[in-house]
């Protein structure tokens, strides 16, 4: 959390800490079994249940975000919309602005079949979902396909046609700001891992962080 929140290298790590390899090595095994990954989802679950919500959410809001990589990364493109080389954080939250489920995918791939992926794997975890939302990019056949594989609705929330300079979005603001949050810990301004899974690992101890403190958070002497 430390490394993901201030944002330097792992040979950086501070010496009252462990040994930079030793921690590098324990967050490799974390992630490689699920640890990092089942700690989020029960942390989710126990947000959910303290903002008096069904520990499952019924509602959810997907978006994507292109970020800049590192040179030698891999599963690298280029997303030609955002004019950035890199790879994409596509996510789903709730309603609470909690993260559901994350997919790192190279910027290339296009918003609606990076969402696909994303909402296949989240089905099997949450078979409550029963209504997504999510803007322009994800409409025309992923409405009909999200109903047919899914069994959800999918929803698109558009910018009115006389809306002008900046406007909140019924929905859409909900997961804008998640991915604010994210921005917040200096590691995920930009995509500095070399695989996807490590970049995801990465958005997900950002989450686990920003959960501990709602769910205990510190005392002001």
């Amino acid at each position: 959390m430390y490394v993901v929140r201030s944002g330097f290298a792992w040979r950086l790590v501070p010496h009252d800490f462990p040994p930079w390899k030793t921690v590098y090595d324990y967050f490799k095994i974390l992630n490689k079994c699920g640890t990092i990954c089942q700690i989020h989802h029960l942390l989710c679950k126990q947000v959910r249940i303290q903002a008096g919500r069904n520990p499952e959410p019924s509602a959810a809001i997907v978006d994507s975000q292109s970020a800049k990589t590192a040179d030698k990364a891999e599963n690298t493109g280029y997303d030609a919309g955002k004019k950035v080389k890199g790879r994409k954080r596509h996510i789903l939250v709730d309603t609470l602005g909690m993260l559901i489920d994350v997919l790192v995918h190279p910027a290339s791939t296009q918003d609606r079949d990076g969402a696909k992926i994303l909402l296949t794997q989240a089905i099997d975890r949450f078979p409550r979902l029963q209504l997504i939302w999510a803007d322009g990019a994800y409409a025309g056949t992923l409405v009909d396909w999200v109903k047919e594989t899914c069994h959800c609705v999918l929803q698109i929330v558009k910018r009115p046609a006389d809306a002008q300079g900046f406007q909140v979005l019924p929905h859409r603001w909900i997961v804008e700001r998640t991915l604010a949050w994210l921005c917040r810990c200096r590691r995920l301004r930009a995509d500095y891992e070399y695989l996807a899974e490590t970049s995801t690992a990465m958005i997900q101890s950002a989450m686990i962080n920003l959960m501990l403190h709602r769910l205990a958070p510190e005392r002001q002497s």
